[in-house]
Parts: structure tokens; sequence; C-alpha cells
């Protein structure tokens, strides 16, 4: 089930596109000039997640499918979230590109919270 060409989703899925490849040059900073391994991992999983999921959810077998792949992106983010909040306390990243990184993941979860609402609003009664 393609989505079409929703404006809105394709504004997603170039900004979680962004996103990832933010996420890429932050975990290569970690682990070539910090030395941390285990967060910064952790933070790659979520942090590509995001983007992998929203692009399932363009072949979604369903509508319900697709507010289930938009969903699992939104918990990714979620999670990047978290490991960008421990790697910041950690101080294996400034506070700066803390803040920065957590603001695109922000507009990410605020985009994927209104699609999946207006998906939900749109389904059949």
């Amino acid at each position: 089930m393609e989505a079409g060409h929703n404006p809105k989703k394709n504004v997603l899925e170039n900004k979680s596109l962004l996103f990832a490849l933010r996420i890429i040059n932050a975990y290569k900073y970690i682990t070539q000039d910090k030395q941390e391994y285990i967060l910064s991992k952790q933070l790659l999983r979520s942090g590509t997640s995001v983007g992998a999921m929203i692009k399932e959810a363009e072949f979604a077998e369903s509508k319900m499918d697709f507010i289930h792949k938009l969903n699992v992106a939104l918990k990714e983010a979620n999670e990047t979230r978290y490991w960008l909040m421990l790697l910041k306390g950690a101080e294996y990243i400034s506070v700066s590109a803390y803040e920065s990184i957590e603001e695109d993941c922000n507009e990410l979860i605020r985009l994927l919270v209104s699609i999946i609402k207006t998906s939900r609003q749109n389904l059949p009664k």
C-alpha cells in the first residue's frame, strides 16, 4: 500500500535520511575520537532504524500496517533520544551537539505523531 505523493511523508523521509546520516557521523566521532563502543552502537541502531521503518511503511500491506510501522519508527526515535541523553551525560558528546541532534529527533517525532494521528482518523469506521 504505497502512500502516494503525500508532501508530509516526503518531508518525513527526507528528514529521517538526513537524521540517519547525522547519527552515523556522531557514531563515527564517538567511536574514533572518544573510543566508546557500546552506547554509540545503540545510538546507531535506533537512530538509523527510524528511517528504515519509515521506508518500510511506504509499501505497507494495509493502513493498519502503515500505522504500525510508523509507530515502530516513533518508538525508535524516542529510544534514540535516550541514548543521546546518556552520551551527553557521560560527556561523550557536547551539550551543543546533543541539543542540535535532539532537536532533529524531536522534529521527526512531531511529524510521526501527526501522520499517525491523521492516519488513524482516516481509518474506516
